[in-house]
């Protein structure tokens, strides 16, 4: 078997590979592995396709399971050598110690890594082993689109309700890096990719010396996602940091624009937003923005469980809640005292609700670009005209070779397959909506409607490409048995199913559920089946109800 060392298809005596172009006379210089060489005596590699200051990344090919991988190999600049056409390294003698030292905690970050394998947001990592004087961690592969391309598809930004299900994920992969002491710190959207199923990957995975400056290593930053404190040398990174990052990406997500550089705004820490933005997300999403992306730490949102929150739940009703919870636990240790100046806890809801609205006006007007008086976009925005694949041109009675077929409810993911050994490219149309997608009649996965007719030529050598419409299946889902969860918790498992999660503002006591944690649902039960998007209000436990 012949392989292209640019995709790993077979290309049996073929020098250009007829699938991606590549020109496999070519040969890798040094330090990149050659072309062709053997690791573990399993795994072919191929070009490189990615390179950062602490290791590269090369395509490759499993001959065990005769699947396309992805290899990393530890590579730290300056630490080490690598003759011409071998595969072997030499650590620089002189600093031995310290390609010891970044040698382990490499392999210690990314065996970690590979324990993640529930995680959605976060790449399969099937094998971790040491050879040639360095380490080498493989993944799984498959097709992805880049999430540039992804927001460029969908006008040029996302609405909120597309992005919610994507980000979300991440942030529950993110606390289970910060939880176990690791992080990401170079989270952009140069690093996050969506699959053929829709979902959100975060790739670009390197220990925090490879992500701050000062350090040994030679950084690789983001500009517009870098949180200020890594351009600091040798700055301690944190989950504070990584919520920037995450905040920034999503903020271009939502707008089709990164905020302004760390550097920059450290001098102006204003954030800039167009008047139709504002309109057209929910007003918590814009307060946790703003919140996110604070440049002093000390302002900025401190953990996920808090931006989860921020971001599903209305900051009106999250205060109400809070301040009545405060109250209640003001009145068990000061019973002979009346709180809160005599105030009811009604009085106190009303109050907070005024108080947060304000504030909230104020980020409003905090972040709301200059000028209002235009919808138009300004010089230098994200356009956000749709592209149109045309119709081929083609006289279809002069054609006499093959036409699309009607594929409306047969499998996405078999008509790709096959319109893929055709030469033809097979897109899943981006949901634009909450609502878009799903039905009773198809099956997940099935396709509903395609981008051309059934008899439309196939002309693979005009770069034809079909869009499909691929349902999600029954717009619903079941409620899970929440009950004595914290409430960060409920609200991430909820949101990840889909679900729009509110905390009910009424107190109410139980001798079963202990304060904080969740009861049970208002107006529903665990095993419910409700409509996706449904808001779904959680009722969290006073504790006990004190008797005189």
């Amino acid at each position: 078997m012949s392989l292209c060392i640019g995709c790993m298809h077979e290309i049996g005596s073929e020098i250009i590979c007829p699938d991606c172009g590549f020109d496999n006379s070519r040969t890798q210089s040094a330090p990149f592995l050659p072309y062709g060489a053997v690791l573990n005596k399993r795994y072919v590699v191929g070009r490189n396709i990615e390179t950062n200051g602490e290791s590269t990344l090369y395509i490759g090919f499993d001959r065990q399971t005769s699947n396309t991988v992805l290899i990393r190999e530890f590579l730290p600049a300056g630490y080490y050598t690598r003759a011409e056409g071998t595969v072997k390294v030499i650590p620089d003698a002189s600093k031995a110690e310290d390609y010891e030292r970044l040698f382990m905690e490499f392999e210690q970050f990314f065996s970690f890594l590979s324990t993640l394998r529930d995680m959605s947001a976060m790449n399969v990592i099937t094998d971790i082993f040491r050879a040639n004087n360095t380490c080498y961690v493989v993944e799984e592969y498959e097709e992805l689109i880049s999430f540039e391309e992804y927001v460029t598809r969908n006008n040029g930004h996302l609405e909120w309700e597309v992005a919610r299900p994507l980000f979300m994920p991440v942030i529950s992969l993110l606390e289970a890096l910060h939880k176990h002491g690791y992080g990401h710190y170079a989270i952009s959207p140069t690093n996050l990719y969506i699959t053929t199923s829709g979902k959100a990957l975060l790739l670009g995975f390197a220990t925090a010396d490879e992500r701050r400056r000062g350090t040994s290593l030679k950084s690789q930053l983001f500009t517009g996602c870098a949180a200020p404190e890594q351009y600091e040398n040798s700055f301690p990174l944190d989950n504070i940091t990584d919520i920037y990052g995450f905040t920034a990406t999503l903020f271009y997500a939502l707008t089709g624009s990164l905020p302004a550089g760390a550097k920059e705004r450290l001098s102006d820490g204003a954030l800039f937003m167009s008047t139709s933005t504002v309109k057209r997300l929910p007003p918590h999403v814009v307060s946790a923005l703003a919140n996110g992306l604070q440049v002093k730490r000390e302002d900025r949102i401190i953990d996920f469980g808090d931006l989860r929150s921020q971001l599903s739940v209305a900051p009106t009703v999250k205060a109400i809640q809070e301040e009545i919870s405060r109250t209640a636990s003001m009145a068990k240790t000061e019973r002979p005292k009346k709180s809160n100046f005599g105030m009811s806890p009604i009085s106190v809801g009303i109050i907070v609700t005024v108080v947060a609205s304000l504030l909230f006006l104020w980020i409003g007007i905090l972040i709301i670009n200059r000028n209002t008086t235009t919808e138009n976009p300004e010089p230098g925005q994200i356009s956000t005209q749709t592209s149109v694949t045309e119709t081929p041109t083609i006289n279809n009675e002069e054609w006499t070779g093959e036409t699309l077929k009607n594929y409306v409810g047969k499998n996405f993911e078999q008509v790709r397959a096959e319109l893929s050994s055709k030469g033809i490219v097979a897109y899943k149309d981006a949901y634009t909506s909450s609502s878009d997608g799903y039905s009773d009649m198809y099956d997940e996965g099935v396709i509903m409607s395609q981008s051309f007719p059934e008899g439309t030529p196939l002309d693979a050598d005009k770069g034809f490409a079909v869009t499909f419409k691929v349902s999600r299946g029954p717009n619903a889902a079941t409620l899970p048995n929440v009950e004595d969860m914290s409430l960060a918790s409920a609200v991430s498992k909820l949101t990840e199913l889909g679900f729009v999660v509110y905390q009910d503002t009424s107190v109410v006591h139980s001798d079963k559920v202990a304060e904080g944690k969740v009861i049970g649902y208002k107006g529903h039960s665990a095993g419910d089946r409700i409509a996706l998007e449904s808001a779904v209000y959680l009722v969290v436990s006073a504790g006990p109800e004190k008797t005189n």
